[in-house]
C-alpha cells in the first residue's frame, strides 16, 4: 500500500511540474533596468539591429530551438529595424555564463543600445515576442 502512495505522489508532482512549465515556458519577462546587462556588436560578432535585436541561445540537439529560430527569423524579416542573432550555446560558454543561460532556447531581447530588456526561456510564443518587441521598439510589430 505504501508503494501505491509513492506512485500517486510522484504522478501528482510530475503533473504539477508539467503544469508550471506549460504556464511559464516561452513567456517574455522584462529585465529590471538596474540589473540589465549589456551586449555589444563586437562581443556578439554581428551587428545589432537599429531598434532591437533578438539574441537566441541554441544547441544543435534542441527541437524547440528550431521552432523558435523560425519564429524570430520571421519577425525580424518583417521589420528592417530588428535583427536576429543565433548563438551556439556550446561554443559561446563565456556568454552563457555571463547571462545565466541554463536551458535552450533562451532568447534575450536587446534594445538599440544593446541592453537586455526581455528574456524568454523555452519555446517562444509569437504573441509574447511581438508584445515584448513593441515595448522595446516603441511601435507595433508586424
Amino acid at each position: 500500500m505504501t508503494g501505491l502512495w509513492i506512485v500517486v505522489a510522484a504522478v501528482a508532482l510530475a503533473l504539477a511540474f508539467g503544469g508550471y512549465r506549460r504556464l511559464t515556458d516561452g513567456r517574455a519577462r522584462a529585465v529590471a533596468p538596474s540589473s540589465a546587462p549589456r551586449l555589444d556588436a563586437r562581443r556578439l560578432g554581428r551587428d545589432l539591429g537599429p531598434e532591437a535585436t533578438f539574441v537566441q541561445f541554441s544547441s544543435a540537439v534542441c527541437a524547440p530551438c528550431r521552432a523558435t529560430h523560425r519564429l524570430l527569423a520571421d519577425v525580424a524579416g518583417a521589420d528592417p529595424g530588428v535583427a536576429h542573432v543565433d548563438v551556439d550555446a556550446e561554443t559561446r560558454l563565456d556568454l552563457v555564463e555571463e547571462f545565466g543561460i541554463t536551458r535552450t532556447p533562451t532568447v534575450l531581447l536587446l534594445d538599440a543600445e544593446g541592453v537586455v530588456r526581455h528574456r524568454i526561456v523555452g519555446a517562444a510564443r509569437k504573441a509574447d515576442v511581438l508584445t515584448a518587441l513593441e515595448g522595446v521598439s516603441g511601435r507595433a510589430a508586424a
